[in-house]
């Protein structure tokens, strides 16, 4: 779906049609004849428009003609993409720059996106475009750490839970955002590989303005520091797992241990009656309290094990 947007003061207003200086954003469902128009329309190549919309595509920029395309990696929750069961994943949006006009295209609902829809980024531009392409730089990082802090919460909580009762259920979630994080470390990874080379050869021509030079610099330190929290909460969690399993091992050696004295126990009496089970002859078989005697000679070496294992802390 193609949308065209105008901000006029603090307000983001939707338009019928596009004029110059328009925010397009573009957004599913899609509609493969409005994508084609539209690319012809704006002389915008139409794989700019196609890549974008690839889950599997890369970070990167690309220049043709007077049109420039930007490929960032945001994370979504898992959930909006079939058959993920990870927490978050990360989907390519695509920022595309024209003479006139600033384009967005994701193939998924983007909070980084629905950020500007709705009004929380202030003092957005789309007339100005190269503030605005750092503007969604700039929200990008900021949606990455605070899933990073999400993903952080999450494994504390599950961490208490599964010391005191070890589940499938929490071992299944501590993976999913163990899955979560490698996905985060590789994308930051990309984008922070992007945006140096974008820096370097001034890819969005902004050295001569220092407010936007000084501001694409602090994206990228916040960036790496998204970049580091990922890989700090990654070895946590890996630690975390690691140490999980040898609890679980543990577990299951103490109650092999357990079931293992309870069956030594329970074979002494069962011996003494198997033998007067036997067809010979056995002492005290025809004496009026053999069954009690027995009885309690078997009671007494249950309660002597017992003792034993005790002492050596069995038990």
């Amino acid at each position: 779906m193609v949308r065209y947007y105008e901000k006029q003061g603090r307000e983001l207003i939707e338009r019928s049609e596009l004029q110059e200086g328009y925010w397009i954003n573009i957004s599913p469902p899609f509609n493969r004849v409005e994508l084609e128009t539209l690319a012809e329309r704006l002389t915008i190549p139409i794989d700019f428009l196609d890549d974008s919309l690839d889950i599997d595509e890369r970070t990167r920029f690309e220049e043709e003609d007077d049109i420039k395309l930007i490929v960032i990696n945001a994370p979504i929750l898992g959930q909006n993409i079939n058959n993920e069961r990870t927490l978050y994943v990360t989907v390519p949006i695509g920022i595309i720059l024209s003479p006139d006009h600033i384009i967005t295209i994701t193939s998924y609902s983007n909070p980084v996106i629905e950020g500007f829809l709705n009004m929380r980024v202030r003092r957005f531009n789309p007339q100005d475009s190269s503030m605005f392409a750092l503007q969604i730089l700039e929200q990008n990082v900021y949606h990455y750490l605070r899933c990073l802090k999400d993903i952080n919460i999450r494994r504390n909580t599950i961490e208490q839970e599964v010391y005191s009762s070890s589940r499938n259920q929490d071992l299944k979630r501590l993976l999913n955002l163990e899955k979560s994080l490698i996905y985060f470390v590789t994308a930051l990874s990309s984008n922070a590989l992007l945006m140096s080379r974008m820096d370097r050869i001034d890819f969005l021509g902004i050295k001569e303005d220092p407010e936007k030079q000084d501001l694409f610099e602090d994206i990228i330190v916040d960036n790496s520091q998204a970049q580091e929290m990922a890989h700090v909460y990654s070895n946590i969690l890996g630690g975390t797992m690691e140490a999980l399993a040898s609890v679980i091992s543990n577990n299951l050696n103490e109650v092999m241990q357990r079931l293992t004295l309870v069956t030594i126990v329970l074979m002494v009496p069962t011996l003494v009656s198997s033998f007067y089970g036997m067809n010979v002859s056995l002492p005290f078989k025809d004496h009026p309290y053999a069954f009690w005697f027995l009885l309690g000679v078997a009671v007494i070496m249950v309660v002597i094990l017992l003792m034993f294992f005790r002492t050596r802390k069995l038990f």
